[in-house]
């Protein structure tokens, strides 16, 4: 039955829409990967560095249990993804594990949001 069950969650993937890239490059040095409340101050950091020239950009998960089908494919075209939360980092836990790819987090657990500056210094230290 747990086999089952997991089946039918898995097939959830064919009915949901593809990961789409925010903003920049399909491919690149640096994708931001974001979800939740983050996607503002991760969009405006992108949003400079893209008009500096920089291959950043940015993917913001709506759909979590399951990912979308094409999300390996993004996370595997960029030479480094950058995970941003605002908790202990439940995310690039999972997409490590999920996707087997080195994610570096960025998280920020005191009860305020991440801004653009942190993240514009961070996404700089991985270019």
């Amino acid at each position: 039955m747990v086999k089952i069950r997991q089946e039918k969650v898995d097939k959830i993937a064919d009915h949901i829409p593809l990961q789409d890239i925010e903003v920049g490059p399909e491919k690149g040095k640096v994708l931001v990967l974001g979800w939740g409340s983050t996607f503002g101050a991760i969009k405006s950091a992108v949003l400079e560095l893209l008009a500096e020239g920089h291959e950043v950009a940015h993917a913001h998960i709506r759909y979590l249990r399951p990912f979308p089908r094409n999300l390996d494919e993004i996370l595997h075209s960029y030479d480094h993804v950058l995970i941003p939360e605002i908790n202990n980092g439940q995310l690039i836990k999972i997409i490590r594990e999920q996707f087997l790819i080195p994610a570096k987090g960025y998280n920020k657990v005191m009860g305020v949001p991440i801004t653009k500056g942190e993240l514009v210094e961070k996404i700089r230290e991985l270019l």
